[in-house]
């Protein structure tokens, strides 16, 4: 309802809604929804790994409070929003970090540091930790990557692997074909 609410509207792409939330009835579903949705779309846990969680969430929560690194912008912008309480802070980060993605072990594949993982690396690494390709078949991965391109379109992310002088260029194709490569089977 803010002014400011297109801009931060586009922090996140649409279309994760809360009943694809895991444990969508929990408290910790209950609380994403409510706080994180105050300033942008909602979250999926497994865009990111349980790691960083907590430091996005520490990073959030001074934000809602009107403390940010845009100051009196900042305060502005999130007139009317409500932090979590620390016991709330807690819930939220726990259950974000029991539902996050769970990274790809890069001594596991490592191609995933060479030419033929850098599409799929550079990709996937603007927005969240490398999934593991044995997450889903490479059926599976078809559908996932389609979704990313959207939105990486969305949040206007391209992917460059080539020098700034040459327009970046997001390589589906590479991307789909590392997934397929490591995918799990079946």
């Amino acid at each position: 309802k803010s002014p400011h609410g297109p801009l931060l509207e586009r922090i996140l792409p649409p279309g994760f809604e809360p009943r694809r939330l895991p444990e969508p009835r929990s408290r910790g579903a209950a609380l994403t929804v409510q706080y994180c949705v105050q300033c942008h779309n909602l979250p999926n846990p497994a865009m990111h790994d349980a790691a960083k969680w907590p430091a996005i969430v520490a990073r959030m929560v001074p934000r809602m409070e009107g403390k940010g690194n845009l100051g009196k912008l900042m305060a502005e912008m999130m007139a009317g929003v409500r932090a979590p309480s620390e016991d709330e802070e807690k819930i939220i980060v726990r259950y974000l970090r029991r539902h996050a993605l769970k990274p790809l072990d890069p001594r596991q594949y490592p191609e995933v540091n060479k030419a033929s993982g850098e599409a799929f690396r550079l990709a996937c690494n603007q927005c969240h930790a490398l999934p593991d390709p044995k997450r889903y078949t490479a059926k599976e991965w078809r559908t996932v990557v389609s979704r990313m391109q959207q939105n990486m379109e969305w949040m206007n992310r391209i992917v460059a692997s080539k020098p700034a002088s040459v327009e970046p260029q997001l390589r589906i194709e590479d991307i789909n074909a590392f997934l397929a490569k490591h995918a799990r089977r079946q």
